[in-house]
């Protein structure tokens, strides 16, 4: 029960990562940090899909050999962690034999023991984009929705999974909320798709159309699905081939995934552990997409953020608070500069930054101690509440509920005027007390969303240190 293990979905390596990947990481960062901090066994997980025709293709393209092309947009992938001060615990990649290939064969194998690998000739349209065979409903105008590309005409022969055998056991487990989807609108998306019924999908490629990938379990001619082969990260991270101590964080309590892929986690997934005798995660959150002044981001465009260039001219923390705050939890976003820049001065600059600085200030006049009683029952209640908001991944209205403590003290400072009294009454001790109080008190709360601004205000509000956490822009 002490136990917390989340996931991000893991980032296709067949291009560079870019802000919808951030927005992800911090978002299940925030989740981490959060149950840590509440004093939970965390284990968080990050990793990369690097198979896949989409993947062999770029590198063809890229003219470069595969491998050497997923190494590197992998640690482009490790890089941008590292940026963003993501806490993760591990990475997996699915190109990694040692770790990963035992776990997803070991889980082929359970699948097949059940009666639920079959062979079969198809034919079908193949969206090189998803990596999945699609139909036409799921194509606007003859071409797929999200990549906006016509899928390929394919007849080939391949292994199937029986997944319209768990379709409706799936279903249950979404409506009881044995597995949980949110938001709401998530949920009964899945919940439409599962009505109608789940159908047998393709869990193979001969290893002719496809031979970047994990093959076949006594079948080299064969290669497996990539979503067969990514989704069982989750497991395989954690010791699913062999067991061992990671095993007990099994299930997930919270996949973090995009829109794009709610139904590979929303009904693959659970059928697959439901066929391996697995119990499914417990909850599956689902973020929106970042569109750039309202268009769908694209290089076609030109209207890409670059997440590594906004960290390196803002700050970490500015940029994972404009994509807490601004970014509504489990809908789409919009993420503009000039927007961003409005957020960073009212809400950073002048907010945050602008409270931090009229306080420690004034404490280095006196040796002044943070005294608990004014705000104590105010940052109680918000720390209550915010707790509330990130539990229903609300991590938005989190922020703006610390927001208020943060107006609270500008109002206190305004109102009490301290500047007006000797440094050493009783009464100035007594106001920039309760103010340290304060600040040391938003500067908790902000922990999981702003880690290294926390940081910073605990070890200035130790030393009565006057410091500029956000720099005016100019």
């Amino acid at each position: 029960m002490n136990k917390f293990y989340v996931t991000t979905s893991i980032p296709y390596v067949n291009a560079p990562p870019h802000i919808g990947h951030a927005l992800e990481f911090i978002q299940a960062d925030v989740l981490a940090r959060f149950q840590r901090a509440a004093g939970k066994d965390v284990f968080f997980l990050i990793g990369a899909d690097e198979h896949g025709v989409k993947i062999a293709r770029a590198a063809e393209e890229a003219k470069k050999a595969t491998k050497k092309f997923v190494d590197e947009n992998t640690e482009k992938i490790k890089k941008l962690l590292k940026v963003l001060n993501i806490s993760n615990d591990d990475f997996i990649r699915t190109t990694d034999r040692k770790r990963h290939w035992p776990g997803a064969q070991k889980l082929w194998f359970k699948l097949a023991e059940a009666g639920d690998i079959y062979k079969k000739k198809y034919k079908g349209l193949y969206c090189a984009g998803h990596e999945a065979f699609v139909t036409d409903k799921d194509l606007i105008n003859g071409a797929c929705a999200i990549h906006k590309t016509r899928p390929e005409m394919i007849e080939e022969e391949n292994y199937f999974f029986r997944l319209s055998k768990y379709s409706k056991k799936i279903e249950m487990f979404v409506k009881s909320g044995k597995l949980k989807v949110s938001p709401v609108s998530r949920k009964n998306e899945i919940l439409s798709l599962l009505k109608e019924g789940l159908e047998d999908i393709s869990f193979s490629r001969p290893a002719k159309s496809l031979s970047w990938g994990i093959p076949v379990p006594n079948d080299p001619n064969h290669t497996m699905y990539v979503w067969c082969d990514a989704l069982s990260n989750y497991i395989t991270a954690i010791g699913y081939a062999d067991g061992g101590k990671l095993w007990k964080y099994w299930p997930a309590d919270v996949h973090v995934i995009g829109k794009d892929i709610l139904r590979f986690h929303a009904a693959i997934w659970p059928g697959m552990l439901l066929s391996a005798k697995l119990p499914p995660p417990k909850t599956i959150f689902v973020h929106g997409f970042i569109t750039s002044g309202g268009e769908k981001i694209s290089k076609t465009i030109g209207n890409v953020v670059d997440p590594f260039k906004v960290v390196a001219k803002y700050g970490v923390d500015a940029l994972r608070y404009y994509l807490l705050r601004e970014i509504p939890s489990g809908e789409d976003g919009d993420f503009t500069f000039e927007k961003f820049e409005e957020r960073y001065s009212a809400d950073l600059a002048k907010g945050i930054g602008n409270l931090t600085a009229r306080i420690l200030t004034l404490a280095q006049k006196g040796k002044i101690k943070p005294l608990k009683n004014k705000f104590a029952s105010k940052i109680a209640k918000i720390k209550k509440d915010s707790a509330q908001s990130v539990s229903e991944f609300k991590f938005n209205e989190a922020l703006e509920k610390i927001w208020r403590l943060i107006a609270l003290g500008d109002k206190y400072i305004d109102v009490q005027k301290p500047w007006t009294l000797e440094s050493d009454s009783k009464k100035f001790k007594e106001i920039i007390g309760h103010l340290l109080f304060l600040l040391l008190g938003v500067g908790e709360l902000l922990i999981p969303f702003m880690p290294e601004t926390a940081d910073k205000i605990a070890k200035h509000v130790a030393k009565s240190k006057s410091t500029v956490l956000f720099p005016q822009l100019k």
